[in-house]
């Protein structure tokens, strides 16, 4: 159960970048449903690239119950089949194509909306508490590659820095991924941008829970006093660009980090890469309460984005989960390259991240000096 992408013309006065989004569906779950596609509309978009959160953080931690997190399930709604979306966006990149080729342009060549790569290539490394718990001694030797789907049991660090995020949209309660990663304030989650604002709106009473199990919140919740995007996605929810992130405010006196650890980042490493994709989802065949991953090597998407392929089954709820190079399946750490985002209706089964570049740079260094 995907995020299906909107086609009320609210959306589609987005841009040109929409326009493409509307082939998508989205591996988070929440959109507006087609009898709420007005209010979705009187949102409209905010200018501003991040937002403080609702509430304090204890009320916030309190709303969040088991029984609600729980609950707080994808919605599903349109499929970009072929009578809608799907048909006209292959309309449109038949039209392009047939102006590339007039022009003598090429299907390779980059897209003026694509992500910037001319930067230098930028690795941080994780970060880990002493807590951190590991593979269990009598464990056999890990074969988790390739993997298209499948429960995480390995252990590691990924175990307390992957979690949920919950928080509520138009009056709804939903979920995505998230995952706790190395930083200056010790308190920076990468998620997917629209993990945290949707339609022109920004989500409220936004909450992470690393290491969630069950409804069980074994690290904590951790209140968001502030909520970030790419300006991309922040202005025109452009599916490129789809990268978000937190700021929690600390628990019980202590900083996220140092009671999970974080992982690391690597920005501007290029294509097709062995990654390690993970992330909660709770569309059927999952239900949201374990870490599920995938696992093979990345393609870069040959179709309407310039996203890193991966073949992964996850559902709804998967959104915003982390995307690891150079992951170790014994200590589960890594250097975080992308976020679960979106899939095509027409390609089950593949899992499309955004290419951690310049832009996704800037914006963790902004988080990490909140």
């Amino acid at each position: 159960m995907r995020r299906n992408v909107s086609t009320s013309p609210g959306t589609r006065r987005r841009g040109a970048s929409r326009a493409v989004a509307c082939a998508l569906t989205a591996a988070g779950a929440l959109l507006v449903s087609a009898l709420q596609t007005g209010a979705a509309g009187a949102a409209g978009p905010d200018a501003a690239s991040a937002r403080t959160g609702t509430g304090t953080p204890s009320s916030v931690a309190d709303f969040w119950t088991a029984e609600r997190m729980r609950e707080a399930t994808p919605l599903d709604l349109l499929s970009a089949g072929s009578d809608g979306p799907a048909k006209r966006s292959a309309a449109g990149a038949k039209q392009r194509a047939t102006a590339e080729k007039r022009s003598g342009s090429t299907r390779d060549a980059t897209p003026a909306t694509s992500p910037a790569r001319g930067g230098s290539e930028r690795t941080v490394r994780p970060t880990l508490p002493a807590t951190t718990t590991s593979a269990p001694a009598s464990a056999p030797t890990l074969k988790s590659f390739p993997q298209t789907g499948a429960a995480w049991t390995g252990g590691g660090a990924v175990t307390n820095t992957a979690g949920r995020v919950f928080f509520t949209y138009q009056g709804r309660t939903a979920s995505c991924s998230g995952n706790a990663v190395t930083s200056a304030n010790k308190s920076t989650v990468v998620t997917a941008g629209h993990c945290v604002k949707l339609n022109g709106a920004w989500h409220g009473d936004w909450v992470f829970v690393p290491g969630y199990h069950d409804g069980q919140a074994p690290y904590g919740k951790w209140a968001a006093a502030k909520t970030l995007a790419t300006p991309q996605w922040t202005a025109s929810e452009n599916i490129n660009y789809d990268i978000g992130a937190a700021v929690v405010a600390p628990v019980g006196g202590q900083r996220l980090t140092d009671v999970v650890g974080g992982q690391g980042l690597a920005f501007n490493t290029g294509y097709n890469k062995p990654m390690y994709a993970f992330g909660y989802p709770a569309a059927a065949p999952y239900d949201g309460s374990k870490l599920i991953y995938c696992s093979g090597n990345t393609i870069k998407d040959p179709l309407f984005s310039t996203d890193h392929g991966l073949s992964c089954n996850m559902t709804g709820g998967s959104s915003g989960g982390p995307w690891f190079t150079s992951f170790d399946e014994a200590s589960g750490t890594g250097l975080q390259s992308s976020v679960n985002s979106f899939g095509y209706t027409f390609l089950p089964n593949t899992m499309f991240g955004p290419y951690f570049g310049d832009d996704a740079e800037n914006l963790y260094d902004e988080a990490q000096s909140s």
